[in-house]
C-alpha cells in the first residue's frame, strides 16, 4: 500500500465513523411533546367523523394525518377522576381521587407522567386547568400555571377574568396565548413536553347562559337549525332508572334544553367553545412552524370525559352511556407519515404510558394503561385488550355511582348504591344503547360472564391504601343493635363511614340497606354506633356491612356483610 493510499484509507475510515455517530445522535433525538386536553369534549364534537355541526378545521387536519382512535374511553367519566386517571396511569379505582376528596396520595403522584420526564432531562410545563389538587408541582413541572372556569360567577366572568395586555380574554385564548409564549422562549437545546388544559367547552354551570364564546366563533351553526337529539323523546326518558331520573342529569337538561330556545342556544354554544379551540391550535401549529419545531413535535389530543346533549332528555356526564365515556383521539406524529384510523379500544390512561414511550422512557409496572404508539406506525397493532373498567365513583347525593365493563362488542353496567339496578347492551347491534338486555333470557350468559368480569376487575384495582373494615360485631340490648367495627389500618384514620342493614342476604349484596341506610356520618367513630333504622320483626335473620372514608377522605370498600338476629 502507498503512502497516499494509506491516507485515503484513514480518511475514509473517519468520514464514515463521522457519519456513523451524526446518524446515532439523529437516532436518539427526542421529539417533543404537546398534549392537549379538551373539556367534556364528546367523542363525535369534531369535523373529521363527519359531523356537521362541528367546526374543527385544524383537529380535522391532525386527524387526517395522524393516527385517529375511534373508540377511545375516558375509563371515568368525570373530570376530577379523569384527570387524576391521566396523570397517575391509574384507574379510579385505584387512586381513589374525585371531587371532595382530600389531595391526590403521594404515593401515586410520585409516579406521574410529568415528574417522571422532568427526571429524565424534558422540560415540562402545565397551562390551563390542573383538576387535581396537589400540592407539589415543582416536582411534576418547570413551569406551572393552573386556573380554570370560576363557578363561583354567574355571568360572563366566569370565562373571562384573565387579561393580555390589559384587555381581559377569554380563558381558551388564554391558553393559546400562554403556549405561543411558552414556544417563543423554550430551548431548542431541550426536549419539552407542554400541557394545554382547556376549560372549554365546559359549561358554566352558575350562570344562565352556560355557554361563553369568543367573538370569532359567532358564525359556527350561526343560520342552522340543530336537529333533535338522538333517542330524546319521552319514551327514551322512561326507560332510564328512576335513580338518574331524580339526579342531576335531568336537572341540568332542564337548564340547558328543555326547551327548544334554550336547547338552540346551548348545544351552539357547546360547539362554538370547541372552535375556540381549534383556533388556538391553528396558531399554536403555526408557531411550531416559524420555530422550526413542528418535524419533531408530537401533537396529542384528547377530550377528559364526554358530555350528553340532551339524549335521553338528560344532560351532563357522569353515567356509563357511550356519550359520557367516549372521547375523540388524535395522535398526530410528524416524523411518521402514515394516518389511519384505529378501532382497538384506547383508554384515557393510556396516556401517560404513550407519552413516555413518544420520549423513550419506559414507564412504570404500577401503571394500567398501555403505550399507543405501535398504533402510530402499524393500525393493525394490537394491545390484546378485551375488557376494560368503566366507573364514576363520586358518592354524591344526586349523582348515582356507577360500575361497569366494555368489550368492542358489549357493555355491562350497574349502579353502585342498588347493584339489582343493570343495564346490558350490545354495541355493534345497538350503539345507540337503546334496547337493555338484562332482562332478556337470551342473552343471561353474557350477562352472567360480564357481572363476573366486572367483580374481578373490581378486585383487580383495588386501591391497596384504603383497606376493608374487619372484626365486624353486633350487640342486641332491648331488641336494639349496636354496631362496631375494625378501621383498616390501611386508612390511617376514619373521616366518615356508612352501615347498611338489609333484610335479605341478597339486599345487602346488593348495597340496598332496605332496613336502615345510615348514609355518610362524617364521624370517627367505629364502636357502639346505634342502629336508627325501621322496625325489626322477631324471629328473623337480618345483615350488615360497613365502609369508611379514609384520611383523605377517600370512599373505602364495604366489609363482607354480618348477619344478626332479634328474639
Amino acid at each position: 500500500m502507498t503512502k497516499n493510499s494509506f491516507y485515503i484509507a484513514i480518511l475514509i475510515l473517519l468520514v464514515s465513523f463521522q457519519t456513523k455517530i451524526i446518524a446515532q445522535k439523529k437516532e436518539v433525538k427526542k421529539p417533543n411533546i404537546i398534549f392537549i386536553l379538551t373539556d367534556d369534549q364528546r367523542w363525535d364534537a369534531i369535523g373529521y367523523v363527519g359531523n356537521e355541526l362541528a367546526y374543527t378545521p385544524e383537529m380535522d387536519k391532525l386527524a387526517k394525518s395522524g393516527a385517529f382512535f375511534n373508540n377511545t374511553i375516558a375509563t371515568t367519566p368525570i373530570c376530577a377522576a379523569s384527570r387524576a386517571s391521566i396523570f397517575s396511569g391509574l384507574q379510579e379505582r385505584t387512586h381513589g381521587y374525585t371531587f371532595q376528596t382530600g389531595p391526590m396520595k403521594t404515593e401515586y403522584m410520585q409516579q406521574a407522567y410529568p415528574k417522571i420526564l422532568k427526571e429524565a432531562g424534558y422540560y415540562t410545563a402545565f397551562f390551563g386547568k390542573f383538576g387535581v389538587k396537589y400540592k407539589n408541582t415543582a416536582e411534576l413541572y418547570d413551569e406551572f400555571d393552573d386556573y380554570d372556569l370560576l363557578y363561583s360567577k354567574k355571568d360572563k366572568s366566569s370565562y373571562y377574568y384573565k387579561t393580555i395586555d390589559k384587555d381581559t380574554v377569554h380563558l381558551t385564548r388564554y391558553t393559546g396565548y400562554q403556549a405561543l409564549n411558552f414556544l417563543d422562549n423554550v430551548s431548542s437545546e431541550q426536549p419539552f413536553c407542554l400541557q394545554l388544559s382547556f376549560s372549554a367547552p365546559h359549561a358554566s354551570d352558575n350562570t344562565t347562559e352556560q355557554y361563553f364564546w369568543q367573538e370569532p366563533s359567532n358564525h359556527v351553526l350561526e343560520n342552522t337549525t340543530v336537529p333533535e337529539a338522538n333517542i330524546s323523546s319521552d319514551s327514551d326518558y322512561e326507560k332510564l332508572p328512576q335513580i338518574v331520573k331524580d339526579g342531576f342529569n335531568r336537572y341540568r337538561w332542564h337548564w340547558r334544553y328543555d326547551t327548544p330556545e334554550k336547547y338552540q342556544y346551548n348545544v351552539k354554544g357547546y360547539y362554538r367553545m370547541i372552535a375556540g379551540i381549534d383556533y388556538e391550535i391553528e396558531k399554536i401549529r403555526k408557531k411550531l412552524d416559524e420555530k422550526q419545531l413542528a418535524d419533531n413535535t408530537v401533537i396529542i389530543l384528547m377530550g377528559d370525559n364526554g358530555q350528553i346533549l340532551g339524549e335521553r332528555q338528560i344532560a351532563g356526564k357522569w353515567l356509563m352511556y357511550e356519550n359520557s365515556i367516549k372521547v375523540p383521539l388524535i395522535i398526530y406524529d410528524p416524523r411518521v407519515g402514515n394516518p389511519h384510523e384505529i378501532d382497538e379500544m384506547a383508554l384515557n390512561i393510556d396516556i401517560p404510558s404513550t407519552i413516555l414511550d413518544l420520549a423513550g422512557i419506559e414507564r412504570p409496572t404500577s401503571w394500567h394503561g398501555q403505550s399507543l404508539v405501535p398504533f402510530i406506525n402499524n393500525k393493525n397493532a394490537s394491545l390484546k385488550r378485551d375488557t376494560i373498567l368503566i366507573e364514576h365513583l363520586w358518592e354524591f347525593e344526586n349523582i348515582p355511582p356507577s360500575e361497569g365493563v366494555r368489550t368492542n362488542k358489549w357493555k355491562y353496567f350497574r349502579y353502585v348504591n342498588d347493584k339489582s339496578v343493570e343495564e346490558l347492551y350490545n354495541l355493534e347491534e345497538d350503539p345507540m344503547e337503546v334496547n337493555n338486555l338484562v332482562m332478556d333470557k337470551k342473552y343471561h350468559k353474557e350477562l352472567l360472564n360480564l357481572r363476573a368480569k366486572c367483580e374481578e376487575l373490581i378486585v383487580k384495582y383495588r386501591d391497596p391504601y384504603s383497606g376493608t373494615p374487619s372484626g365486624l360485631t353486633t350487640k342486641i340490648s332491648n331488641r336494639k343493635p349496636t354496631f362496631n367495627w375494625v378501621v383498616p389500618t390501611e386508612a390511617t384514620s376514619q373521616t366518615g363511614y356508612q352501615i347498611l342493614v338489609a333484610s335479605s342476604k341478597e339486599n345487602i349484596e346488593n348495597n340496598i340497606g332496605d332496613v336502615w341506610n345510615s348514609k355518610r356520618i362524617n364521624e370517627n367513630t367505629s364502636t357502639n354506633i346505634l342502629f336508627k333504622g325501621r322496625s325489626f320483626l322477631l324471629n328473623r335473620t337480618y345483615f350488615w356491612k360497613v365502609r369508611v372514608w379514609d384520611v383523605d377522605k377517600r370512599t373505602g370498600i364495604y366489609s363482607e356483610p354480618q348477619s344478626f338476629e332479634i328474639k
